[in-house]
């Protein structure tokens, strides 16, 4: 046990003093407490004991008294033993949000070595210089440079990826070392250094109870420490990049930025909540919760507080913040997490098969990437998972413990739970928001609650109309498997840019799941509008549904893409997308969309796979009003539906498509907005469903079409299909003028 004497700008109106228990636990105590606990040497009776603490406290206190304070406040927090020498069971903290499994990497004497020769960069010759330099590496990487190139060049090379991975677990382990560091700096001992969990997050940790010893100073200084070992890295790296002009350097500037903003966050147990802490002088402060929110009530207003008024505010501020911020957080996380968990099995399918390419060519660090992604993937779901079952089961037993004998509470609670257990179902109950996280989705209270209804809306301002020209594309699908599949466009300056394409026979090619020959088309744009569909198990059927409204305005081409892929290797299997984009053109802009259905299979049996894509486009004189919008979004939300069946019938997918198709122009010449004659509608449907019934079979149809928005016309259909599906059709009308 460590006596660690009074703790120096307490927040508490009465003075608090420190123990630390021999298993690591810090115990808060009165100076009375503190004072008995100075007097027990193991030999004096408690008569000589209660002598001596009454000529210290200069009050009469009987052995009896003494007595009181040994058996009653000092041996239920562990801090005495038996006359045996048994110890007595100490409560132990248990909080949700604190580190669990912990490993020591070093014991306190190999830290307080390692850590040494750290402390002298806590000198202000040097201290302030490094801050200077930090501020302008910010300016330069957050204003000037930017970090674009570098996120491109680290996440498109698998050795760059894992070089910044490890130099972000690297720093996290140095960062610990400013902590220590600046405890030796100010005159505290650092104890043990390890790795521990955090929820199922690995962390690393260091022991610096002891700079408990310090003033207030000291104590933040210890706080900010591993913040400033945090600038030190960026610096050297900044440095380093100056040296090699490696770009993808900068991303390590970036992710210790990142370190230091999670690390300020006083919701959570890390630095910000303790550099708080400190400031306060109330050393735990989530123990603060309760009596503070209590003290809100207005039957408890007016009841006192051991807290000085500065403390009492701050915590109450702090509270006002946190609680909201944690409940949401929880909402949150209840909410997203079927959306997390299809996100990682349809992402963890991906890199799963690409695992299994690199394990055959062995190539490590593809393979070191691959598992870097699955972790990534898979530790938010576990995350989320441990932290929602450790709630309930400490909220289960805290609230039967303290309703024991009371049969109305008990049932009041239990009707609660039951309540709550409704809420959970109602929110994970399968209606649509098992779906992944889409690259084209910005992750906004709205498209959460819309993803319960099985499609993800995108509304976006963009150009202005109308200059018409004819944009085609071209469509590469060999027979032969394993060959290139290519589908080719001209970008704004009038350059080919490839859409899709891959080659699993070609060194260094990106295959996209364990048999495609394809790689994964690029994320959406900004106006773009995406449905991708991967399908590799046998017997599965994937749907991915994603429509689009996007309005364009202040005379900006447009360029927007709605498209449609759907791939597949697997057996009796069907995998289906479907891409709708409607888009609203205000004033003069050149119009050069994109509509690109493409379906293509490999080593399928007994499959279907098909891919529709429709793209409207209309130039207007006025934007839709707010309630026009609501009705086309209510008419695109019908899409949802079509994956709402396990049975897959292509012609019902399509005939839906062109249901809503019709709705959508009916909404628009209902409301004025174009003529229900010479409309300026101009629709470039696509769709290619694929079937085959044997292995290295592929599409007896185009795979690929893809066009862009010619002199407006009449909506048109383009499916080729095996399953039956209506004929294509266009019917002209007249061209718009200016």
């Amino acid at each position: 046990m460590q006596l660690l004497g009074e703790l120096a700008g307490s927040g508490y109106q009465q003075k608090q003093s420190l123990v630390r228990r021999a298993d690591g636990q810090t115990v808060q105590l009165t100076p009375l407490l503190y004072q008995l606990l100075e007097e027990l040497d193991g030999g004096r009776t408690v008569e000589e004991v209660a002598a001596a603490l009454s000529a210290r406290v200069d009050k009469s206190l009987d052995a009896d008294d003494v007595a009181y304070l040994l058996e009653d406040k000092l041996r239920p927090l562990g801090l005495l033993v038996s006359l045996d020498g048994t110890e007595a069971v100490a409560p132990k903290a248990n909080p949700l949000l604190g580190l669990r499994c912990k490993v020591v990497v070093s014991d306190p004497a190999i830290t307080r070595r390692i850590t040494a020769p750290f402390a002298w960069l806590f000198h202000p010759v040097v201290l302030f210089p490094v801050l200077a330099a930090f501020v302008a590496v910010c300016w330069f990487v957050l204003v000037d440079k930017g970090l674009a190139s570098a996120t491109r060049s680290a996440f498109e090379t698998p050795g760059l990826l894992l070089a910044v991975f490890a130099l972000t677990v690297l720093s996290a382990g140095f960062h610990e070392f400013g902590h220590a560091a600046a405890c030796r700096y100010g005159g505290a001992t650092p104890g043990a250094m390890g790795a521990a969990l955090y929820l199922v997050f690995p962390a690393f940790y260091t022991d610096v109870d002891d700079s408990y010893r310090l003033n207030r100073r000291g104590r933040l200084r210890v706080d900010l420490g591993g913040l400033y070992f945090n600038a030190l890295v960026a610096v050297a790296v900044t440095g380093l990049w100056l040296a090699t002009r490696q770009d993808a350097l900068l991303l390590g500037v970036a992710t210790q930025l990142l370190q230091m903003l999670r690390q300020l966050a006083p919701v959570i147990r890390a630095d910000g909540y303790h550099i708080l802490a400190d400031l306060t002088g109330v050393p735990d402060l989530f123990s603060q919760l309760g009596p503070t929110l209590r003290r809100l009530l207005p039957s408890h207003w007016g009841e006192p507080s051991p807290l000085t008024r500065r403390a009492r505010l701050i915590v109450t501020a702090w509270v006002l913040v946190v609680v909201p911020v944690l409940v949401s957080m929880l909402l949150t996380a209840v909410l997203l997490l079927p959306r997390l968990a299809a996100t990682a099995w349809t992402s963890g399918q991906v890199h799963a098969g690409k695992l299994v390419d690199a394990a055959e060519q062995a190539d490590l660090l593809g393979l070191g990437a691959g598992l870097l992604k699955i972790a990534a993937l898979a530790l938010p779901v576990l995350a989320t998972t441990y932290m929602l079952v450790h709630l309930v089961r400490r909220t289960t037993a805290s609230t039967w413990k303290r309703t024991q004998d009371r049969p109305a509470a008990r049932s009041g609670a239990v009707l609660a739970g039951l309540l709550l257990v409704a809420l959970l179902g109602w929110a994970w109950w399968p209606s649509g928001q098992y779906q992944p996280v889409r690259g084209d989705e910005r992750g906004t209270l709205t498209q959460l609650v819309g993803s319960w209804q099985g499609g993800t809306l995108r509304t976006a301002a963009a150009s202005e109309p109308v200059r018409v020209t004819q944009q085609p594309a071209l469509a590469l699908v060999p027979r032969q498997p394993g060959a290139p599949v290519l589908l080719l466009v001209r970008d704004g300056a009038g350059h080919l840019q490839t859409v899709l394409a891959g080659n699993p026979s070609t060194a260094g090619s990106t295959v996209t799941g364990r048999a495609l020959p394809f790689a994964l088309p690029k994320a959406p744009g900004k106006d773009d509008n995406q449905a991708l569909s991967v399908n590799t198990a046998d017997g599965r059927v994937v749907y991915d549904v994603a429509y689009a409204l996007v309005t364009v305005t202040d005379g900006r081409d447009v360029t927007s893409t709605n498209s449609a892929y759907a791939l597949a290797s697997c057996t009796r299997c069907a995998t289906v997308a479907v891409a709708f984009q409607v888009v609203l053109v205000l004033g003069q802009s050149d119009i050069v969309p994109v509509n690109a259905a493409v379906a293509g299979n490999r080593n399928c049996v007994q499959c279907l796979t098909a891919a529709l894509a429709v793209q409207l486009v209309a130039t207007l004189e006025r934007l839709p009003d707010a309630q026009v919008q609501a009705q086309l979004t209510a008419a695109m939300s019908r899409l949802g539906d079509v994956a709402a069946g396990r049975d897959v019938d292509i012609a019902a997918v399509y005939a839906e498509v062109k249901a809503v198709e019709a709705e959508v122009l009916k909404i628009l010449q209902d409301n004025g907005l174009v003529s229900a004659t010479t409309t300026t509608i101009g629709a470039t449907p696509s769709a290619i469903p694929a079937t085959s019934s044997a292995p290295g079979a592929v599409a007896s149809t185009p795979a690929a079409t893809a066009a862009a928005t010619p002199a407006p016309t009449a909506p048109t259909a383009a499916p080729a299909a095996t399953p039956p599906t209506p004929t294509p059709s266009a019917s002209p009308t007249p061209t718009p003028s200016g």
